[in-house]
């Protein structure tokens, strides 16, 4: 069906008279642009756009950034027609780097755009991709030998991968909202997420359970008619057995299966001395604040840089409210793989606060993170989903604050219940409650209920200000964040603690920056209004820990 409709769409093209040949793309674009192909180890054919900058001669050699992807087929941008065909450079920064002297390389992985072969969602055949074109790359009669990576959401993921394999060549990662484990980009302790419904809403509808079907759909994009008749052959390579187990592979809820422990590189990269700049949005609807903080602990000795902020499914090029990031960027691949002798402006990490202000650190979460455990209010809740209520729900709210409170880590929560009923869930959250009842939720997290369970929140930095109350509900699930077949029974909690990271030392913003779009639409979007009589009933006294003082 999807072939079809790709025919179709393109006759229409060529009536209207839109479609140019795909040199014209390069040559509107400012730079030379030329297609290689890479044989791996196994034998599979790696399709490569290669841009040089414009006018310079084929023996100059050049510093690389490289970015590998299952997105960047000629005749569509993930699933955006690209009528002119060529490169797909969408979002790349790419204008930027050609002009400061480097060559980009967009590489496709194997079983998209004009590779061929089986993908394996971040699996050893993918994972050699990235160390093969890597290494070709360095190898190259126009590269100085060494290779910088640099991408977002899968982008980013390969950009790990990269670290992982650690290919000759490899001088520096830009990893952004990347996939560091990919059964937790789909299932919070084997609850699947639920990703957003764009361009009609952010709001989730689609079960992570379907990711692996919109991959094999992006993999199953047709050449562009002017590419060559490899392109044309390995974009219409359709791989039944492959497909199958993809599928089966994907939609596999058990975290501890070989196939999913063997795609999690939060271990793989323990130790990482290769420069990685990682970026995370806390308010990311896609690759969410998660196990991206355990790579970020995890890497050894190295000028590593992170930015970690209130953005969604991007980098800070735009929409964040802070003219920084380019400059930052560039100067990381400058001086890690250009060989410049430059200062990489900026912090360690740069932290972008859920109040619009914006900070240095050196660690995050911050040395002066301490749990505060909170004793939650027991109760019974309805394992039933969709229609709101409140049988539904269990409250704590604090008191008041008496000065502001700032939370910086990721919560985490123990429930014990009675006699759990089969397939129920818990999900625990918390919220930052204004004057007027106003809750803007916080964090949360979900997990199968047990008789006692154990619940990861995501991460976030979020300052709570003097007169707010923090509240906290216990419910069966979030029904557009997660997909939940309800249980339909009742779930009893007999006790419950949570766990809440706050700083001890008072932060004052020491970066230049404001509101990020991110807040904006988190605070249209997370919010609701509670009733007095919701929060009077469900008021406890919380012993906030006193602040010290200016760090």
């Amino acid at each position: 069906m999807r072939m079809v409709l790709w025919r179709a769409l393109v006759g229409l093209l060529l009536v209207a008279g839109v479609v140019t040949v795909p040199g014209q793309a390069a040559a509107e674009s400012g730079y030379q642009w030329r297609q290689e192909y890479i044989t791996a180890a196994d034998g599979t054919r790696l399709h490569a756009d290669v841009l040089r900058p414009a006018g310079i001669a084929d023996d100059v050699r050049t510093p690389v950034i490289m970015t590998v992807s299952p997105y960047r087929a000629h005749l569509a941008y993930l699933s955006d027609p690209r009528p002119k065909g060529g490169p797909s450079t969408e979002n790349l920064e790419v204008g930027m780097f050609l002009a400061a002297g480097y060559t980009f390389v967009i590489v496709d992985l194997r079983g998209f755009g004009g590779s061929n072969g089986c993908p394996d969602f971040g699996g050893p055949g993918e994972r050699s991709d990235v160390k093969t074109a890597v290494e070709w790359a360095a190898e190259q009669p126009w590269s100085t030998g060494k290779v910088g990576m640099f991408g977002v959401s899968y982008e980013g993921w390969t950009g790990l991968m990269g670290l992982a394999e650690k290919p000759k060549g490899l001088a520096a990662v830009g990893s952004f909202e990347p996939v560091v484990d990919p059964y937790a980009y789909l299932y919070m302790q084997g609850v699947s997420w639920k990703f957003s419904g764009k361009p009609i809403t952010e709001y989730g509808v689609r079960p992570g359970d379907f990711a692996g079907l919109e991959h094999l759909l992006i993999a199953t994009t047709p050449a562009h008619w002017a590419d060559s008749a490899e392109y044309q052959a390995n974009a219409i390579n359709f791989d039944t057995a492959c497909y199958s187990k993809y599928l089966n592979d994907t939609t596999n809820h058990d975290g501890s299966s070989a196939f999913w422990r063997d795609r999690d590189l939060v271990d793989r990269l323990r130790g990482n001395t290769i420069p990685l700049f990682l970026g995370q949005g806390f308010v990311d609807y896609n690759t969410r604040a998660d196990r991206v903080f355990q790579v970020w602990n995890g890497l050894g000795a190295g000028d590593h840089k992170a930015w970690f902020g209130q953005w969604g499914h991007r980098t800070c090029h735009t929409k964040c409210g802070t003219p920084h990031f380019d400059t930052e960027l560039l100067a990381f691949f400058d001086k890690h793989v250009a060989g410049k002798d430059v200062t990489i402006p900026g912090p360690r990490i740069t932290v972008s606060q859920f109040d619009g202000g914006w900070r240095s650190e050196q660690a995050w979460p911050p040395a002066d993170s301490r749990e505060l455990t909170v004793d939650l209010r027991p109760g019974d809740y309805m394992d039933r989903g969709l229609v709101p209520g409140a049988d539904r729900e269990i409250w704590t709210v604090s008191q008041p604050l008496e000065t502001d409170q700032h939370i910086s880590g990721a919560a985490s929560a123990t429930l014990t219940l009675d006699n759990p009923p089969q397939a129920a869930t818990v999900t625990v959250e918390v919220y930052d409650i204004a004057p007027d009842g106003r809750a803007t939720n916080i964090t949360r997290g979900i997990a199968p209920a047990t008789a006692t369970t154990q619940v990861r929140l995501l991460a976030q930095d979020w300052p709570v200000a003097a007169g707010h109350r923090l509240g906290f509900r216990i419910t069966d699930v979030v029904d557009d964040v997660w997909s939940h077949t309800p249980a339909f029974a009742r779930v009893t909690v007999t006790s419950a603690q949570l766990r809440l990271p706050l700083l001890s030392e008072v932060r004052t913003p020491d970066l230049q920056g404001g509101l990020t779009e991110g807040i904006t639409k988190w605070r249209a979007e997370r919010s609701t209004t509670l009733a007095p009589n919701l929060i009077d009933n469900a008021t406890v006294t919380v012993n906030f820990p006193p602040r010290t003082g200016d760090r």
